[in-house]
């Protein structure tokens, strides 16, 4: 009995706190504390961005769509403006998903197949992955491999998709693997390679 007494004894103390505060003008610092909750929340997106990749000389045909987090690994989400081409970079550590080694091998199918399995990014699966063509694209300053590829998905608003994969590792020994996907008649490489020679290896470590 006593403990309800208390309860509702603080609820209403901070019930009056609020009017009280809303009454000598409260609700401009509810609003500053608002903007600046957005402000930090910005300020992380940033942060992680940077931590991934220095995009400062990317082209302004690009705008950076999102950061997340995919099957534990951290992310960066591109998108070209007028396509609606998505490129992805992701930081897999010093345990790559896909290693530079892995794209340049005459198993490469199989070894998609199986990271397909790992990455299920809300709902949407990847199946029946396969590697049409190689090239090589600039990446961090680096000239690197990658594979093309065709596939099907699931719970999008398109089923068939293409695309590149490319693993980069940098100085720090990590690996990076960047992605480019699109709707597959719609898919230009011309599109990705200029994105990925824009992006250079970051001065921030990732942690």
């Amino acid at each position: 009995m006593f403990r309800m007494i208390k309860i509702v004894f603080n609820a209403t103390i901070i019930v009056l706190a609020f009017i009280g505060f809303n009454a000598i003008g409260g609700q401009k610092y509810v609003e500053a504390i608002k903007d600046g909750i957005g402000t930090f929340i910005a300020q992380h997106n940033a942060d992680s961005i940077k931590k991934i990749g220095d995009f400062s000389k990317m082209n302004e045909e690009f705008i950076i769509d999102n950061t997340m987090s995919i099957a534990g690994y951290k992310a960066v989400i591109a998108e070209h403006k007028a396509s609606g081409q998505k490129m992805i970079i992701l930081d897999s550590g010093k345990k790559p998903i896909i290693s530079r080694e892995d794209i340049k091998s005459q198993n490469i199918d199989n070894t998609l197949k199986d990271a397909s399995k790992k990455i299920n990014y809300k709902g949407v699966k990847v199946q029946d992955i396969s590697v049409t063509s190689r090239g090589t694209m600039e990446m961090y300053g680096q000239t690197v491999p990658y594979a093309k590829f065709d596939a099907h998905v699931t719970r999008l608003p398109f089923s068939d998709i293409s695309g590149i994969v490319a693993s980069v590792k940098t100085s720090d020994g990590n690996e990076k693997l960047a992605l480019a996907l699109s709707e597959k008649k719609r898919y230009s490489q011309l599109i990705t390679n200029e994105f990925y020679k824009g992006v250079n290896e970051s001065l921030i470590s990732a942690k």
